[in-house]
């Protein structure tokens, strides 16, 4: 397909859930619902049209060792964009992945710099671990770094006390993310217990990773502060594997994983009724295989949220909470076609029939 060529989707365009269009033209790589005019290099994809599928907690440039070569963080993105997922929130890297930015075949990253943890409490090479005095210059700092994203790290294990528990008190975390927000960024925080939710929704966080702590007393805080989750449930799916590692040391924080993993699908069930907003993302990177954003929607539909609505969360609403756009006149032709209608059948995402990415057919 040439610079010359112009593409046309036919057959069933999802503009929405409900805005359906029966075609869609790209020509220099946007997207028009007007017929070209002269136009002679014509290539005709059929099927259901989707807006390219957003993984909204990626890891590229990421293993579970640390920072990885830039060959080993190229199939990381090609495998994510040969499985349908266009734009990525890439939540926490050490790597610097802003060559990325130069490729048009790679799909499109949002950044939030790299984890910021407390000193001895996360995964090793993975962040800048530091003490609560030093968390608003941090912030500070990763808020000009990324693209309007800060990620902290809000619990993980307390080795003297054997169990999950808060990384940051009260105070820092507020100050923290004033400053974010000040300078422009939003910030979400990596939570898997339930301790530190509170201060951190209460201080003003915008987003929270996992939330398999969210307890029926805490919704009603989340609904009412409007703070998103992104539940990774491809990854809480782990769970009882960590557990089983870590049960002869640890067996307190053992069973906390085990009770958290339990009751995974009525948290995100719960979230979702009491109209907290609920994200695709897949935590692909550290140990998890990338290209499952297919598979985190089937989670999501498995916990209980309607088929559309799961389909949203990685497409349509996802991209508006990220600011970016869809299948919007002149925007970025980034979709991906499919045999049948995926919101009929979320499985029908696993195969997808073709990729275009900035109006190229990549797949």
């Amino acid at each position: 397909m040439s610079d010359r060529t112009v593409l046309h989707v036919k057959g069933r365009v999802l503009v929405g859930p409900e805005e359906v269009r029966d075609e869609l033209w790209v020509v220099d790589g946007r997207i028009s619902y007007d017929r070209p005019a002269g136009a002679r290099d014509i290539r005709t994809v059929r099927g259901w049209a989707l807006p390219g599928l957003v993984d909204a907690h990626c890891h590229v440039g990421l293993d579970r060792h640390g920072a990885v070569p830039q060959d080993v963080a190229e199939k990381q993105a090609l495998t994510d964009r040969d499985a349908g997922t266009l734009l990525i929130r890439d939540a926490g890297s050490p790597s610097d992945t802003r060559w990325i930015d130069d490729r048009d075949d790679l799909p499109k990253i949002i950044r939030a710099g790299r984890h910021i943890a407390r000193t001895r409490r996360y995964i090793r090479n993975y962040a800048w671990e530091i003490e609560p005095d030093d968390l608003v210059a941090y912030v500070a700092q990763e808020a000009r770094r990324g693209d309007g994203w800060v990620k902290l790290v809000g619990d993980w294990i307390d080795r003297d006390l054997g169990d999950l528990s808060a990384c940051w008190p009260r105070g820092a975390v507020e100050a923290a993310i004033a400053e974010a927000h000040r300078l422009g960024a939003r910030v979400t925080a990596h939570c898997f217990s339930e301790d530190s939710l509170q201060d951190l929704v209460e201080a003003g966080i915008d987003c929270i990773e996992h939330a398999t702590g969210l307890t029926e007393d805490l919704i009603p805080l989340f609904a009412e502060r409007g703070v998103a989750i992104v539940p990774t449930l491809v990854n809480i799916a782990t769970f009882p594997q960590l557990a089983d590692g870590g049960e002869s040391r640890f067996p307190r924080w053992s069973a906390h994983m085990r009770r958290l993993h339990e009751r995974r699908y009525d948290t995100v069930r719960g979230a979702y009724d009491a109209g907290i907003p609920v994200f695709v993302g897949t935590d692909a990177g550290g140990g998890l295989a990338h290209g499952l954003a297919a598979a985190e929607v089937a989670e999501l539909v498995t916990a209980g949220i309607p088929p559309v609505e799961a389909l949203a969360a990685g497409t349509w609403t996802a991209r508006t909470w990220l600011g970016r756009p869809g299948l919007d006149e002149g925007a970025p032709a980034d979709l991906v076609v499919y045999d049948e209608d995926p919101r009929k059948d979320v499985g029908v995402l696993a195969a997808p029939r073709r990729v275009v990415l900035n109006g190229r057919v990549v797949g």
